[in-house]
């Protein structure tokens, strides 16, 4: 579908304009961190709804949009989404009765009563608070603020910690600081080599496909690593199909080669790095015969990867959430860091290490204050500095900050237990935890122990069914916002429709809840004011907006932080010369990091000195098999929205169990019959999808389902030392028929 091509000039509502078929909105989808570009108009004979209009103008995705961007508007309609509060009553034996509609006063009521309670009775850190990576800049700061001053709690995470936090943590160890990418996307096509390492983002981000095409167009080559031959990896020029769990040791025979090989960029080192010795050191531990072993990629393979990544002027390492969901993802990411630095493919144009954000905002939501140990501007909670700063925009005391909390795993392990350190009371907004957490039915139990359980989305999802309260809230179209791409591109994504009338956006609830709470200013509703306090509460942090704004934002397609806020002369400065009164030029935003030097205090990158271990978990006699798992094409996360589309649903209906042929005919399986799925905690069903794609010593499973096919029934919550990231993409199982 096409724009109309002759709008009219004159505006006809925020960030539209006025068409043949109605007022043209440009914004955003809602879903994965491309944040691709889209336009939305009334629906003609649809009252209420609205049409995907391709944006061809906009430069992150083109006007392309996979089936979940087409269809997002579907989940705006009655009939799926919420429109009134809901509370929950005492059945008449003292069990817990159904859920009602409720009005807001009331639901309003008693969720602050509830949270006041826990607080009262068992201290501030009894109330957490559990937020999503789709939550706009605005909401994650304002959220965080929220917990921080009104609840006085150091308990709040998000979702996004299950997002790329093991790669946050190892770009901030080598680099200072951590932008999912630190170059445009539009960057990908103009160099020579580009290894993927466990992302299928044909399936997962399809509009990205197009710059890996482009990249092999221009001569450029794609290694793709994953223990799956996927829609992404028939694209390689090389795949590498290692078995789950050992990229470490791949990247660090990898880099033996490199060394071996007389492949290392001294000077570069020399000149831009620290460490090398003891990463080289490490590195020479991992012979290639011995990487074979682990990993079962052939020797071979492992030199015609070097050589392809080595040849070309310039290279890049991309990693998702393969190597990075896994008990040792820190060291991972940075096993493959070390690769870029010693071969210098990083801090040099069409060169260096990016991370595939997933989650919508799991960038922005991280920077401004809804982690567990940060503050605005990508500030850090243990840092005096960092509290003053902040504390001094709130207008507190910065004795009044709590310290950084549990990481999110360990905030949902805490729920409802009875000891001093318990969470007895949560709010949960945009978050599934029951379908999404690692060990979900030990989720879902906590969840279910809590004294009080407040949640605020715009579906019915399976962890809002446990919920004391549900609050409906509006979502993408119906509100103004910021989000954080992938790139690092600030972006505003704008309303286009009104909401239900029985809906309150994220920032009207903490308003009213504040005020419930005692505290009656500095909540306010309107994203714009809530933006421009974030602006100065990330001002001189790793993280600074200061200089952006909505008007920039539009005009610009977008900001590239950081974008220091520039500073007019002062009087003395100018002199009493005319020509020095002017105001001095925007900063122009940052779109490509380190090309002068690194975010550390020195300016050069950091080797990280590691060595591969086993994953947490490794296959046995009782449990002889490996378990992935991962996304479809059709659906997204948890499923709570896209299991709510009908034509998402036909492509995708439900979960199942990908499987080598070898390995289905030691079973006695055929193609979808329903096989059980079994780890030391839990169980799920699902039917057989036999296929030479995958190793056969692996089994796949998507999450995005609840009930029997749950696939995170399954996984591990052991968690990497330094990024607190569960393991999601390995554990061991058994698998065998489970008949009807």
């Amino acid at each position: 579908m096409n724009a109309d091509p002759t709008p009219a000039a004159t505006p006809a509502a925020p960030g539209g304009v006025l068409t043949t078929g109605g007022v043209l909105t440009d914004t955003h989808c809602p879903y994965c961190a491309l944040q691709c570009g889209m336009s939305l108009r009334p629906a003609q004979g649809a009252p209420g709804g609205l049409d995907v209009v391709e944006r061809t103008a906009f430069p992150v995705n083109r006007g392309a949009l996979c089936g979940k961007g087409r269809t997002a508007p579907e989940v705006l309609a009655h009939g799926v989404r919420l429109t009134t509060p809901l509370v929950r009553d005492p059945g008449p034996g003292g069990e817990r009765g159904e859920l009602r509609p409720a009005s807001w006063e009331e639901a309003l009521d008693r969720v602050a009563g509830g949270l006041a309670r826990a607080r009262g009775a068992y201290g501030p850190d009894a109330v957490g608070v559990f937020g999503g990576g789709g939550l706009t800049n605005e909401k994650a700061y304002a959220l965080g603020k929220f917990t921080r001053l009104v609840l006085g709690s150091s308990q709040i995470d998000y979702n996004g910690r299950f997002c790329m936090s093991s790669a946050a943590a190892a770009g901030t160890k080598a680099f200072g600081v951590d932008r999912g990418l630190p170059f445009p996307l539009a960057d990908i096509p103009r160099t020579g080599c580009v290894i993927l390492v466990g992302s299928n983002l044909a399936e997962t981000m399809p509009p990205a496909l197009r710059y890996f095409t482009e990249l092999k167009e221009n001569g450029g080559t794609l290694i793709v690593v994953d223990p799956r031959r996927t829609r992404t990896a028939e694209q390689a020029d090389l795949h590498l199909a290692p078995r789950p769990g050992t990229d470490l040791a791949l990247a660090l025979g990898l880099l033996h080669l490199v060394v071996a090989e007389g492949r290392v960029d001294e000077a570069f080192i020399a000149e831009r790095t620290s460490g090398w010795a003891e990463a080289r050191a490490a590195a020479m531990a991992h012979w290639p015969e011995l990487v074979e072993r682990v990993t079962g990629v052939p020797v071979p393979q492992l030199r015609q990867a070097v050589r392809m990544f080595c040849e070309p002027e310039a290279a890049m390492v991309l990693t998702a959430r393969g190597p990075e969901q896994q008990s040792k993802g820190t060291d991972t990411v940075g096993a493959w860091i070390n690769l870029c630095l010693a071969t210098g493919r990083a801090g040099r144009p069409l060169s260096g290490y990016g991370c595939l954000t997933g989650q919508g905002n799991g960038q922005g939501g991280r920077e401004h204050g809804q982690k567990a140990d940060q503050l605005p501007g990508y500030r850090m909670l243990a840092d005096a500095a960092a509290r003053e700063h902040v504390a001094r925009v709130w207008g507190v005391e910065p004795g009044v900050l709590p310290g950084p909390g549990r990481s999110a795993y360990e905030l949902l392990d805490a729920l409802g237990r009875d000891t001093p350190d318990g969470v007895r009371a949560l709010l949960l907004l945009a978050s599934n935890p029951v379908v999404s957490a690692p060990r979900a039915a030990h989720v879902e139990e906590r969840m279910r122990a809590l004294d009080f359980l407040a949640v605020c989305d715009v579906v019915l999802s399976e962890s809002a069914r446990l919920a004391d309260v549900v609050l409906p809230v509006t979502q993408w179209a119906e509100e103004t916002g910021t989000l954080t791409n992938l790139e690092g591109r600030v972006l505003l994504r704008r309303k286009a429709v009104e909401p239900p009338a029985g809906c309150r956006s994220d920032l009207e609830v903490l308003n009213l809840l504040a005020a419930r709470l005692g505290w009656e200013k500095g909540f306010p509703t309107d994203p714009e004011e809530v933006f421009e306090e974030l602006r100065r509460a990330s001002a001189g942090g790793k993280a600074d907006y200061s200089g952006i704004t909505y008007r920039r934002i539009v005009e610009e397609d977008g900001v590239f932080w950081p974008c220091p806020e520039t500073r007019a002369p002062a009087p003395e400065e100018l002199n009493d010369d005319p020509s020095n009164d002017h105001a001095p030029a925007p900063h122009p935003g940052t779109p490509r990091l380190f090309l002068d030097r690194f975010a550390t205090p020195d300016g050069r990158a950091r080797f990280a000195p590691v060595s591969h271990r086993p994953s947490a978990e490794e296959p046995d006699e009782e449990y002889p098999l490996l378990l992935t798992t991962g996304r479809v094409l059709a659906q997204y996360q948890s499923g709570a929205q896209t299991r709510r589309v009908a034509r998402l649903n036909e492509a995708a209906p439900g979960p199942f169990v990908q499987l080598h042929p070898r390995l289905a005919e030691r079973l006695g399986a055929a193609e979808g019959d329903r096989l059980a799925v079994t780890s030391r905690r839990g169980r799920a069903v699902a039917p057989a999808r036999i296929t030479r794609d995958i190793r056969p010593d692996t089994v796949f499973m998507p999450f995005h389902w609840p009930g029997e096919g749950r696939a995170n029934s399954l996984t591990n919550p052991a968690l990497d030392p330094t990024s607190r990231m569960p393991e999601f993409k390995v554990c061991a199982v058994r698998v065998e028929l489970a008949g009807d």
